[in-house]
């Protein structure tokens, strides 16, 4: 699998969950649409765009199961995010419910609102180590009060890399009628992904990380219900419409002007290119590298673990990215330079609330020569 990457050989590359990677044949799938669009712009964006468009986002609905005019496509995440959070009629004292391990621009972005509107934002504090998913849930849901109008959580979180049990939290909140936005940036690609079992009211994804597309393509699933109240966050020709389809949320969100659509056009075929490659078995490979690595840097540091192993009968709290402690006297700054000038390591350290942590990934392109690699460096740098 490492031939058909991009990536520097020269590099132990740890460090897809930060901005993916993107195998060659995607890659060739990409820039062939980009020369499409600049053999004949005008044909391209005015005469051919809107049906690929379709056809790309049907691709991708299959693959979250839900309706294709559910699913539109953002340059990323936090893009799509903004654009739901800008949308909210907040009013004073109305209170957002999130966790303390959001990723940091969503964690702005909710400050920015607040701002704006006199809403609260609680951060729920879940303290590490997590057990199980019914702990969670209850610790979670402690925070909830009569103002909370709004959930945001993360599916797999970005400092801590856990897999939050999103589906219980979800439809917990439609009975008392919380609306619910889920940050999934890490988890397409990494884990199976039923958009429609989770229950979510908005989902914001990333393709570019774990299933491998190019950058600059992510997506936002919004239930119909939601869909009316979503104005677009640019306004452009898709608003009153002079030829508006069967969506008007598809009309207000796809269409912001000339843009590079390349990216988004080439999702279908990092979807294929992962069923061709079996891509449940690279997963199940990942994690046991994961697993088995966890516990030598463990061992290594006589730190705790955050959160259980996944097991065939416990709850998988990570599959391909994981995090584990570092001494409380490691200097994460200058670690992760020696890793990488010394030893040609990508990966990142962390601090999260007074902690210092490792961020592991592990993608199909990995093995253990690279974390082989990994734990020499620590050794070396550590005691």
């Amino acid at each position: 699998m490492k031939t058909l990457f991009l990536l520097d050989p020269a590099i132990y590359f740890l460090n897809h969950g930060s901005f993916g990677a993107c195998p060659q044949p995607v890659f060739e799938v990409y820039q062939h649409w980009q020369r499409e669009l600049e053999r004949q712009p005008v044909e391209f964006l005015g005469r051919r765009i809107t049906n690929l468009m379709a056809e790309a986002r049907a691709a991708l609905a299959a693959y979250l199961n839900v309706a294709p005019d559910e699913v539109v496509y953002f340059p990323n995440p936090t893009t799509a995010v903004n654009m739901v959070a800008r949308n909210l009629a907040l009013e004073p004292g109305d209170e957002i419910l999130t966790t303390d391990h959001e990723y940091g621009a969503m964690e702005r972005t909710w400050h920015f609102i607040c701002k704006r509107s006199g809403a609260v934002c609680r951060r729920q504090a879940i303290p590490l180590p997590v057990s199980t998913p019914q702990a969670f849930v209850e610790a979670f849901w402690a925070g909830v009060t009569p103002r909370t109008r709004v959930i945001f959580i993360s599916h797999i979180t970005s400092p801590t890399a856990l897999t939050f049990p999103v589906s219980d939290i979800c439809h917990r909140a439609r009975e008392q009628g919380i609306l619910t936005i889920v940050d999934g940036a890490h988890a397409p690609g990494q884990i199976p992904l039923d958009l429609t079992e989770i229950g979510c009211d908005l989902y914001a994804g990333a393709c570019h990380k774990w299933l491998c597309a190019p950058k600059g393509a992510a997506f936002l699933f919004a239930r119909r219900p939601i869909q009316p109240w979503l104005d677009p966050l640019v306004v452009s020709w898709g608003y009153e419409s002079d030829s508006p389809s069967a969506s008007q949320f598809v009309d207000y969100h796809e269409w912001q002007g000339t843009r590079d659509m390349a990216a988004f056009l080439s999702v279908p075929a990092a979807i294929e290119f992962q069923q061709n490659h079996q891509w449940p078995a690279v997963r199940a490979r990942c994690q046991a590298l994961a697993i088995a690595t966890r516990r030598r840097i463990n061992a290594l540091t006589g730190l705790p673990e955050v959160c259980p192993d996944p097991s065939a009968d416990g709850y998988p709290w990570f599959t391909q990215l994981f995090t584990a402690r570092l001494p409380a006297t490691a200097d994460l700054t200058g670690l992760k330079q020696r890793l990488y000038d010394d030893y040609r390591i990508e990966v990142p350290l962390i601090s999260w609330n007074g902690q210092k942590f490792i961020r592991v990934s592990f993608q199909a392109y990995n093995d253990s020569a690279d974390a082989d690699a990994l734990l020499e460096a620590l050794t070396r740098l550590l005691l």
